[in-house]
């Protein structure tokens, strides 16, 4: 309590610093003298990386390049997204489905790129919905979200969606230990011990890309925080950071911060899997939601599964162990060999490191230090590698370059430090403006970091950019690492609030990109893939117009017959087989979002209008110089009205006196 009380003591004293006091001496000439050099990325020249951002509580995730910090793409995730018509175009509305309904927000903590050998290739990005637990999968061609898998028994999937060395699996941990879905959940809170149990699932991704939820494991009622895959020498294992071993339901800054040390879960996944092809997992009834995106028809669907596979570590000894780290731990990382498991207690004023061959040693002489809730704990000192003593205050990540040095953020002390793994000597540290939360080094979690460069995900910005009323941009900042010394290069606002990010070389994703969708291959039902198959349909209360859209005109862009109490689906193929020229389209008074319709594809926006008149359509996107020009009308009239269905382009008849005001 003691060692807390300080920590706590000077994080109240850090902040008020931060608080009232004006610029740190020294933070503008902190800059190295050729940073604008070094970031200069010229009109027409790319980036070196693509930098993935999660997007926290927007739900979203963002792409930026690197070393320029330019924003180059916000992907929908798990938010609707008005720009691009996601979560409001009815072909896309079924990606946000869930167990609950239809629910059209989350909370994106984590990304994780696809690996092959333990090296990023490309292909996929995955993203965690915190809040409703869910994993999404973004497609690297297109950069749009192709898949999203709900996590049943679970609440608060933070720990995820960590990702081993050949994507075989992602993982996805509880934070909040809950009664479990299958079980009566209508039970006093104060019962956390006797009744609330945690998860963690392994979610296998088959040579698609496609998900599914092969098994789970349920462990004591703890918060999972953080996870990494072990890689190398402990591929088959993956490692995640636990607190609240206190097992609290209530004030847990207090309550779940008195033991001097919390828990890293080692689970051998392979041993988990010789158990479910063995039989000895448990199917549980549960409801979960699989959504996936077509990209041949552009349109998703929505699966309600059923059920689940649980294996209980009482049952299947040699699969899970815990093993003690002080204190609070949050990251947990692994390094480039895959001998080292790096924890990182918030708590703890020092970072202690494992070493995967002390563990399994441990392991095979039985060396433990008794069990908790049936899993056994393994003696500190039997598995620890050494620990890095007096980093720094408030120690949360830590990711590696290629040349041995490990480099972790503390956000109480707002700062990253250089420590070197062989003998665990602080190297260098360099201030953060401020508390950083997560960093990032390019391939710093796999077995090849790209490095380069540090890029510190700062909780506080105070005085870095323009004032923009109570709350200021979320903030990055980058760090040449290519030499012995760190040197801060560039401050670049991110999309809030960015908790972790993965970087990658542009050229293992640029040679894949999607350019056009083929008009020949769209399979939408509702597609219309000339102007000879524009046409506006009744079927009962519902008016479907099959709309093209070319520069820089809809056909058909006069509507009449629509009656107040109609459903009107607008499905509109665009028919440009050109890169870069998506169309959008949008209505008068439609009270959900425009539409974006890429080159060869095919959305649907559904209007229900509530008066009559005469309404506008009119594309929303920039097409061409007559884009002003591409515009429509449709004509709504009265319930009972005897207006027949018509449609037509290009006729501009008149068929009365013209109107005279008075």
């Amino acid at each position: 309590m003691k060692t807390f009380s300080k920590l706590i003591a000077l994080t109240a004293a850090g902040v008020v610093t931060i608080m009232v006091g004006c610029k740190p001496r020294g933070a503008q000439s902190a800059v190295s003298g050729d940073a604008a050099q070094k970031t200069y990325v010229a009109p027409g020249k790319y980036d070196e990386f693509y930098d993935f951002v999660s997007g926290g509580f927007s739900g979203q995730m963002s792409v930026y390049g690197l070393p320029s910090g330019r924003l180059l793409r916000v992907i929908p995730v798990f938010s609707v997204d008005p720009e691009k018509g996601y979560g409001y175009s009815e072909e896309t509305k079924p990606m946000l489905n869930t167990s609950h309904g239809y629910v059209p927000w989350d909370d994106l903590h984590h990304i994780a790129l696809s690996e092959t050998n333990g090296i990023q290739d490309g292909r996929w990005v995955f993203g965690n919905g915190n809040n409703t637990p869910r994993i999404a999968r973004i497609d690297l061609k297109t950069f749009r979200t192709a898949e999203i898998l709900e996590i049943p028994n679970s609440a608060g999937n933070h720990s995820s969606p960590f990702i081993t060395e050949n994507s075989e699996y992602v993982v996805a941990g509880t934070r909040f230990s809950v009664p479990l879905d299958n079980t009566n959940g209508d039970v006093p809170i104060n019962t956390y011990r006797q009744n609330f149990k945690g998860t963690v699932s392994f979610i296998h991704v088959d040579t698609s890309g496609r998900m599914n939820i092969a098994f789970q494991i349920q462990t004591p009622g703890v918060n999972f925080d953080l996870a990494r895959a072990g890689k190398g020498k402990s591929h088959g294992w993956v490692f995640f950071s636990c607190y609240n071993s206190e097992q609290a339901n209530t004030l847990l800054e207090v309550n779940a911060s008195q033991k001097d040390k919390d828990f890293i879960m080692c689970v051998n996944w392979k041993k988990a899997e010789e158990y479910v092809k063995a039989g000895k997992a448990e199917k549980r009834i549960v409801a979960y939601a699989h959504n996936v995106y077509n990209e041949r028809t552009h349109s998703a669907t929505s699966e309600i599964k059923k059920e689940v596979l649980v294996l209980d570590p009482k049952n299947c000894p040699d699969m899970v162990y815990f093993m003690p780290c002080p204190k609070s731990p949050h990251g947990c990382d692994t390094d480039p060999s895959g001998e080292y498991i790096v924890g990182s207690g918030k708590l703890a004023a020092v970072i202690p490191v494992f070493s995967f061959t002390k563990i399994q040693k441990a392991i095979a002489d039985k060396n433990f230090d008794g069990d908790y809730g049936g899993i056994p704990v393994l003696k500190y000192e039997a598995v620890l590698y050494g620990e890095v003593q007096k980093p720094g205050l408030g120690p949360l990540h830590t990711e590696f370059d290629a040349d041995g040095n490990a480099y972790t953020s503390f956000f109480v002390s707002s700062e990253i430090v250089k420590w070197r793994l062989s003998d665990l000597k602080v190297l260098d540290r360099v201030p953060t403006y401020y508390s950083v939360g997560h960093l990032s080094v390019p391939g710093g979690p796999t077995r090849k970091p790209w490095g380069k460069y540090v890029i510190a995900y700062n909780k506080i910005t105070k005085d870095r950019y323009l004032p923009t009323g109570p709350e200021l941009a979320q903030s990055a900042q980058l760090y040449d690492i290519s030499g012995e010394k760190m040197k801060l290069l560039l401050d670049f606002p991110t999309i809030g609030e960015p908790h972790y990010a993965e970087a990658i070389p542009a050229a293992l994703i640029m040679k894949n990109s999607q350019k056009i969708f083929r008009i020949e291959d769209n399979q939408n039902p509702f597609a219309a893939k000339g102007d000879n198959n524009a046409r506006v349909e009744r079927k009962g209360n519902e008016v479907h117009a099959y709309i093209t859209a070319i520069r820089s005109h809809f056909t058909p862009d006069n509507i009449e017959g629509v009656k107040l109490g109609d459903i009107v689906y607008f499905h509109i193929t665009n028919l440009e087989q050109d890169w870069d020229i998506p169309h959008g389209f949008a209505v008068k008074g439609a009270n959900n979002a425009e539409l974006l319709v890429m080159p060869g594809e095919t959305q649907t926006l559904a209007w229900k209008p509530d008066r009559v008149g005469v309404f506008p359509i009119y594309c929303t996107d920039f097409c061409s110089a007559l884009h002003q020009e591409m515009q429509g009308y449709i004509r709504v009239s009265a319930p009972g009205s005897n207006v027949p269905i018509s449609f037509s382009t290009g006729k501009n008849e008149g068929t009365g006196p013209i109107a005279q005001n008075k």
